[in-house]
């Protein structure tokens, strides 16, 4: 009986040569990463990230290269991954740090206020959150039952566990609760993610 390859998780030498210039992101997502790296491990590690990304000022709402923003988030992954319990669990806090800075802006206030609490809603918001935030992939949401649900991203550039940090950050602001979220490789820029609570 045969069983199917693990699909190889791809790393920044891999994903930079699929970007082009067309695929981007908000500044804000910037801003947001060199602060948490601040916080985690300080201003040196800070100013390493930023000078990975060009050194640049971001203003929130202008759209940079995400070949750039992978380079941030590398690169604090492989920084504070030995002093923070590993690379994963930076990248899920770096996401989580996204999903706060988005909430705050404009747009991700109009969402929260369209979609409520309600979970199945909230996740339902999430393709044109991406949308607003991201120049390229598709996401799309498949309800799986009352308290499951799946959001399948496709041509997603961002590391699997960066995006499980959004999403628990995400379901915490709905009535959710003890949130799990769990993505699944298919394909190198392909990822399912299935949400439970409860």
């Amino acid at each position: 009986m045969s069983t199917s390859a693990p699909i190889p998780v791809p790393g920044l030498e891999q994903l930079l040569p699929l970007t082009t210039p067309m695929d981007t992101c908000r500044g804000m997502f910037f801003n947001g990463a060199f602060e948490a790296v601040r916080a985690l491990g300080g201003e040196v590690a800070r100013a390493r990230c930023h000078a990975a990304a060009g050194g640049k000022q971001y203003v929130d709402f202008f759209s940079y290269p995400v070949a750039d923003f992978l380079k941030v988030i590398f690169i604090a992954a492989e920084l504070l991954g030995p002093t923070h319990e590993g690379r994963g669990r930076v990248l899920r806090q770096l996401g989580r740090r996204a999903t706060a800075d988005f909430l705050h802006s404009t747009v991700g206030k109009t969402m929260m206020a369209l979609a409520g609490t309600d979970p199945h809603r909230l996740l339902a918001s999430f393709p044109s959150a991406y949308r607003a935030s991201l120049s390229y992939g598709d996401r799309s949401v498949e309800r799986l039952g009352e308290k499951q649900a799946r959001l399948m991203a496709r041509r997603d550039f961002l590391p699997l566990e960066y995006n499980e940090g959004v999403l628990i950050a995400a379901m915490e602001q709905s009535t959710a609760r003890d949130s799990v979220v769990q993505g699944r490789r298919l394909a190198p820029l392909d990822v399912d993610y299935d949400i439970r609570w409860l």
